[in-house]
């Protein structure tokens, strides 16, 4: 008999759609890919899936994802990190695009990096891990 056919969510997308919602980051843009023109001194998150395996045992998903945290100023793009980083805990036990995020744990917190693509660029990367039970 042939099991049914798993729906995977969009990780970056639910992450994306998760953050972009929250009043707390009015003014900064949350994608999965920079925006047009992007020099990294704007106020920006960018969400990558870098990795992470299906738990077949127990029907998860445990994506690892990176954000790329962006500001004008170091001070600034760490402001962003933090609030970012307190949002993200914050989404456990969430119904977000079709699934449940029923855990989040940070791999790597805030880090300074700098991005040597983009002089100007102030940028905090940091690490977590989601497990995600699909709809």
């Amino acid at each position: 008999m042939t099991q049914p056919l798993i729906t995977f969510p969009d990780i970056e997308r639910l992450v994306v759609d998760y953050l972009d919602a929250r009043p707390e980051m009015a003014g900064t843009t949350v994608d999965n890919r920079p925006p047009a023109g992007f020099d990294g001194t704007a106020k920006t998150v960018l969400v990558s899936r870098v990795g992470g395996a299906w738990l077949d045992n127990q029907r998860l998903d445990a994506p690892l994802v990176d954000l790329e945290v962006y500001g004008p100023d170091k001070t600034a793009a760490h402001t962003v990190a933090l609030t970012t980083r307190a949002l993200l805990m914050q989404a456990r036990d969430a119904a977000l695009s079709g699934a449940v995020v029923a855990d989040v744990a940070e791999e790597d917190g805030p880090r300074w990096l700098p991005d040597y693509n983009h002089a100007a660029a102030n940028r905090y990367v940091m690490t977590y891990r989601l497990t995600v039970r699909p709809a």
